[in-house]
């Protein structure tokens, strides 16, 4: 029996190796491929004018699209940002989804807003629209208010109202940059009709200086859990999403920023209610429907754009959001699990949908697995010892050295963050990532892939504090 149970132990130690091992090449990969893009882009940006982006004939109009339940907090600041941007053609419609706060408000007092008679085709069913309501002040200002069917209903029912051929969708609770809508519309701009869907960076704004919606001061919280966030937040985009998008393999744009094409979104079927990831949901609906038309269009990634949102600043908070994030990311593999290792949908099918399953879908069980084998071993001890350090090292590069070079690339690209001590910060939390922050987000997820399972549908709403507020609870 101890044979047996020594035999067993060598084995699974065995395959977690091997496992985490070629994740790690994995994320090698991603990130030279990354660094690679950022430096063109980098040369790029010191010859081209963004002002010949802004002129009337070359851009293309945008509707922007905020959906809103209980945001009172932080909704005025957030729409204050949207009127600086710098864009010429543009209007912006927030869509009240059942609030049960004084999100509409505090939206028709401030802007003094009134009921007009719109008309608009209902191309995709969505809860009631009650009312809507146009700014005095700013016309291109809209309100939809309608019965709560969930964001993803929310978005649709903007799409429907919305008369320009591209929408933003924007989380009612981020603040862009002032150029950050042209930089992420760029890509669709130069390319004659193949960009079809453009994502932009989201980062944490938790200890910035937010005033009358602008990022006055970029700071780090002095919370350890927010500050682990920011770290996360520059991982995925740098050294994920880029490489990712430089072959187009994305299957997740964010929710918080980004532009799709109004025509090739409806075409797919628009947002589903039927997953608490409607973002991937809306990306994979595309890619699968671009295949399926046999069209060669992309979607892409954009690093420089930045969009700023509040992040949870307590455990169960972030554990609910981690949770519902992994859950939504298996609905939709799920839904169309049809897709995988299909060649009919090229590198989405062969490569993009294998890496989710096996990678993104599966890590959280072979980590926390991982974990337990390096704590058996340890107890164990004897020749368990030399395979728990090796274990702990493959995990360790894994979870603290990919942030580690995120946050340089993020210091050599973007640089963001000018304060010397908010980098070195980042970059020493980034180091002990993986022995506080990286097995709780793995727990999380693998409560989402319970949740899952047991077919749990609760979106599992956060509360916020709002962004003017940040930089109070620093």
């Amino acid at each position: 029996m101890a044979d047996f149970i020594n035999q067993w132990l060598w084995i699974m130690g065995i395959v977690i190796l091997f496992y985490m091992t070629g994740v790690v090449v994995f994320y090698s990969v991603l990130t030279l491929t990354a660094f690679i893009q950022l430096r063109k882009e980098h040369q790029l940006d010191k010859y081209e004018d963004n002002e010949a982006y802004l002129q009337d004939d070359y851009t293309k109009p945008v509707s922007i699209l905020i959906p809103a339940f209980n945001e009172e907090a932080g909704i005025i600041e957030s729409i204050r940002s949207l009127l600086s941007l710098q864009y010429p053609q543009k209007e912006m419609i927030i869509i009240n989804d059942g609030s049960t706060d004084h999100t509409v408000e505090r939206v028709i007092s401030h802007f003094r807003m009134e009921k007009v008679e719109l008309s608009y085709e209902e191309t995709i069913p969505t809860a009631k629209i009650k009312a809507i309501y146009q700014s005095k002040m700013i016309p291109s200002l809209l309100l939809v208010d309608k019965e709560n069917g969930g964001k993803a209903d929310a978005l649709n029912a903007g799409m429907c109202v919305s008369r320009y051929p591209y929408f933003c969708s924007i989380d009612g609770d981020s603040i862009l940059e002032q150029d950050a809508l042209l930089k992420v519309m760029k890509p669709i701009m130069k390319s004659g009709g193949e960009v079809v869907a453009s994502g932009g960076s989201v980062r944490v704004a938790n200890g910035c200086d937010i005033q009358m919606g602008k990022v006055m001061k970029i700071g780090l919280s002095n919370k350890p859990l927010v500050i682990m966030q920011v770290i996360e937040y520059l991982r995925a985009f740098f050294t994920g999403r880029i490489g990712l998008s430089r072959h187009n393999l994305l299957l997740i744009n964010s929710g918080a920023f980004s532009v799709f094409s109004k025509r090739w979104a409806m075409a797919a079927g628009g947002y589903s209610n039927k997953t608490v990831g409607e973002d991937m949901e809306l990306v994979v609906r595309l890619h699968r429907y671009i295949k399926e038309q046999k069209e060669n269009k992309r979607i892409v990634f954009v690093s420089d754009p930045v969009c700023w949102t509040e992040a949870p600043e307590t455990l169960k908070q972030l554990s609910r959001q981690r949770s519902r994030w992994h859950r939504g990311l298996i609905e939709s593999l799920w839904t169309h699990r049809k897709m995988t290792l299909n060649p009919r949908y090229g590198v989405v099918g062969t490569v993009s949908f294998p890496y989710y399953w096996l990678v993104e879908m599966v890590g959280p069980i072979m980590e926390l697995v991982g974990y337990a084998m390096i704590i058996l071993y340890l107890l164990m001890g004897g020749v368990y010892l030399e395979f728990a350090a090796l274990l702990m090292i493959v995990m360790l590069i894994y979870g603290s050295i990919f942030s580690m070079v995120a946050v340089l690339l993020e210091a050599w690209s973007l640089n963001r963050y000018t304060s010397v001590r908010d980098l070195v910060t980042l970059f020493l939390f980034s180091l002990f990532e993986t022995f506080w922050f990286r097995p709780l987000t793995v727990v999380w997820r693998f409560q989402g892939c319970l949740q899952w399972l047991f077919k749990y549908r609760k979106w599992d709403t956060l509360e916020r504090k709002g962004l003017n507020k940040m930089n109070e609870h620093a």
